[in-house]
Formats: structure tokens, C-alpha cells, sequence
């Protein structure tokens, strides 16, 4: 029996589309992350980052369950005395809504050296107009 090796030549990345309209925040944010790991893929190596692209609209609609909106808190601290600053899910999604699937995600992401480049591959939008139209095949003009 041979054992086959992923090589950073053989990665061939993809691109999805997600439509966040009504999913729930952690739901998606798992979804989200196992696409920019490549985990659903059939050879996988953990010292390659072989995960595809994710452009997901709609980032304003998602629904969370329970208290969350009044209840989860994201703190951020400037390094100075009394620089703790605190927001509520309810604050940050009035303020930029994919400022929370971002945290969501990244959160779910390994804390590795790929972490960076797989956020990057990430493509959040607020509405359903996004600029990634010809790499998702969607604006495929007919030619006669």
C-alpha cells in the first residue's frame, strides 16, 4: 500500500457562497471555519493550509438564541489603567455586524500559523451585494 502526501502544489482552493439570512451565529461560524481549514476535503495534511474561500452575505440578519444580545459581552483592553472597554452582541451588531461573525470565527479557527491567511480568505458582507461575483461562476455571460 502506498500512503499519498499532499504537496502545497497539488491545493486547489474553491469558492463558496453563504447566505447568513437567518442562520444562527455559532451554527454558521462552524460552517464558515471548517471551509477555510479545508476540513471536508479527502486528503488533508495539518501542516498545509488547504482551506477554500468563503464569501457569505447578509452578516446584518444572523439570529442568535436566548439572552445573547443583552448578555454576551466582547471586552478589549487599550494596555492602560482603566482601558477596559466592553460592548454587547446588541452594541457590535448595531455598530458593524461583521465585526461578530469575524470574532465568531476566529475563535474557531486554530491558533497556528495559518490562522491569519485563512481570515484573510474570508469575505464578509453586511447585504446581499458582494464583489466576488465572477470567482463564485455567478456572472458567467453567454456567448453566442
Amino acid at each position: 500500500m502506498k500512503t499519498t502526501t499532499l504537496k502545497p502544489t497539488d491545493i486547489k482552493r474553491t469558492w463558496h457562497f453563504i447566505d447568513l439570512d437567518g442562520q444562527t451565529l455559532g451554527r454558521a461560524a462552524s460552517e464558515i471555519a471548517k471551509l477555510l481549514m479545508g476540513k471536508g476535503k479527502a486528503l488533508t495534511a495539518s501542516h498545509l493550509d488547504q482551506g477554500d474561500y468563503v464569501v457569505a452575505v447578509n452578516a446584518a440578519k444572523i439570529k442568535v438564541t436566548g439572552k445573547k444580545l443583552t448578555d454576551k459581552k466582547y471586552y478589549s483592553h487599550s494596555g492602560f489603567p482603566g482601558g477596559l472597554r466592553m460592548l454587547t452582541l446588541e452594541q457590535l451588531m448595531a455598530k458593524d455586524p461583521r465585526k461578530v461573525m469575524e470574532k465568531a470565527v476566529k475563535g474557531m479557527l486554530p491558533k497556528d500559523k495559518h490562522q491569519q491567511d485563512r481570515e484573510r480568505r474570508l469575505k464578509l458582507f453586511t447585504d446581499d451585494k458582494h464583489l466576488y461575483a465572477n470567482e463564485l461562476g455567478l456572472n458567467k455571460k453567454t456567448e453566442k
